[in-house]
């Protein structure tokens, strides 16, 4: 069953942030993948190649995990857990060119012919901030 994402998720994933999203391979084990991220309401869409192991793997199982992190604050995150709901065509990229143009500035310079979007329900989340400042060693 979809949830109602906070604001604070709604947030992270209106910024370039990038996520990583788990799949699971067909043996049960998890592949993660970092991916550009876009928001359509309530729903997660991700810009993909359908022949590329997420494709297959969420065309097999449709669950998947989110993480995202804050770029400018990476102890602001969250974790997002659902289900491929929907697999668009997308041929001439324009969804694909929005995620783009979020990330680098530039439409996304390559056309591939299985590109497709994903849409992700999601089912459970929960966001976290830690009240750490970023500040690694030199």
């Amino acid at each position: 069953m979809a949830i109602k994402l906070s604001d604070e998720i709604k947030a992270l994933l209106d910024r370039p942030n990038y996520g990583h999203l788990a799949t699971l391979m067909a043996d049960g084990s998890p592949h993660a993948a970092p991916v550009w991220v876009a928001r359509e309401g309530e729903r997660i869409l991700l810009g993909i190649g359908d022949n590329s192991v997420k494709g297959k793997n969420t065309r097999r199982d449709p669950r998947v995990a989110l993480s995202i992190a804050d770029a400018a604050d990476p102890y602001r995150m969250a974790q997002l857990r659902g289900r491929v709901v929907e697999r668009r065509a997308d041929p001439d990229f324009a969804a694909k060119d929005a995620m783009s143009r979020k990330y680098v500035g530039k439409p996304f310079p390559w056309r591939y012919p299985d590109g497709v979007i994903l849409v992700v329900e999601v089912e459970r989340a929960r966001y976290q901030q830690i009240p750490l400042r970023h500040a690694p060693s030199a």
